[in-house]
């Protein structure tokens, strides 16, 4: 009778502990508590086993192992109903209202400089141009003297270079790509150069870090007519219909004749104005015949052969085209500025 009295009681203990539990982790921790092999209350039942005589223990194991199953199918139960209400709740929790607004999302925009730079590919590529991109980090042979700028040129003193050491440096020029170019591609050549280039030049319009886009094209019979009539139509394409471009002398040691490429203003219609400070003109880019000393550096004839070059920045593309007053809004990331320009 005393152990019918404990089981009875074990059974209460556990009935009442679980419809306190609500949480089916802790209704695992209470089954562990009663029924683990080792050290489950109703286990350690077994060990009085050892006071009883020999007459006496079936009954007494009868008893033990009739609770133990009782025991395991509570808890499979209690189990079973705490995980369907769980699961209820999280559905409910979870439940979405399809008959309500959708959550606004942003959508994101690209970059200016990549919009340029993609236009600007577009463009040349339909005129046969291909995209080579070299090195940034460049041999000073390349960046230079290669150019036809030698170790003792004035025209170094035209760009504040930042070395890396003696020979090595951020090149400051795309144009070192066209002579990786050259030396190992044999004319025909129509090539363009894209790419980040570095000086030390900080201003409103100008920043030490910028993106350059050059072109190069090496052939027989090639002309400065050639360059004009490719860049007005690069100046249409960009700029709009009806935009006219003008070349000015000017000075680059890897090009003769060089010449600054003006256009003409595509907010006045050349009539004068704030943007192209009442010129009817605006400054665009650099360009000119490849100098004789390039070609034969590079191992082409230049006899048979020659070409023409033109660089610009893409920073400064972007700023006239969608009227950035300040190229360090270029590199802010301020989605409040880069937002309002879309492809």
């Amino acid at each position: 009778m005393k152990m019918d009295e404990q089981i009875r009681s074990m059974r209460e203990q556990i009935e009442a502990a679980a419809a306190a539990i609500t949480d089916s982790r802790e209704m695992h921790q209470l089954r562990k508590q009663y029924l683990d092999n080792k050290t489950g209350l109703i286990s350690a039942l077994m060990k009085n086993m050892r006071d009883l005589s020999p007459e006496e223990r079936p009954a007494f194991g009868k008893i033990v192992n009739e609770l133990k199953t009782w025991a395991l199918e509570f808890f499979t139960a209690q189990d079973a109903r705490l995980k369907a209400a769980e699961l209820a709740a999280k559905n409910a929790s979870e439940q979405i209202d399809v008959t309500m607004p959708a959550s606004a999302h942003c959508c994101g925009a690209l970059h200016p400089n990549t919009l340029i730079a993609n236009e600007l590919i577009d463009i040349f590529a339909g005129m046969g141009f291909t995209v080579f991109e070299g090195p940034e980090i460049e041999n000073d042979y390349y960046n230079f003297t290669a150019l036809n700028t030698p170790k003792d040129h004035p025209a170094r003193d035209m760009q504040d270079t930042f070395y890396v050491s003696p020979e090595l440096l951020l090149r400051t020029q795309t144009s070192a790509g066209q002579i990786r170019v050259m030396e190992n591609t044999k004319p025909p050549i129509k090539i363009l150069s894209p790419g980040k280039v570095f000086r030390s030049d900080d201003d409103a319009t100008h920043s030490p870090m910028f993106s350059q886009m050059e072109g190069l094209v090496v052939d027989k019979g090639i002309t400065l007519c050639d360059l004009q009539g490719m860049l007005d139509v690069f100046a249409a394409r960009v700029f709009g219909e009806g935009v006219r471009t003008r070349l000015r002398p000017s000075y680059f040691p890897f090009t003769e004749p060089s010449v600054e490429v003006d256009v003409s203003c595509f907010s006045c219609g050349g009539k004068g104005c704030r943007l192209c400070k009442d010129t009817g003109w605006i400054e665009v880019l650099g360009a000119g015949m490849v100098n004789r000393k390039v070609l034969e550096n590079c191992g082409i004839d230049p006899d048979v052969y020659t070409g023409f070059a033109f660089g610009m920045g893409i920073e400064r593309i972007a700023m006239l085209k969608y009227g950035i007053p300040n190229i360090k809004m270029l590199f802010e990331s301020d989605v409040r500025v880069l937002t309002q320009f879309r492809g």
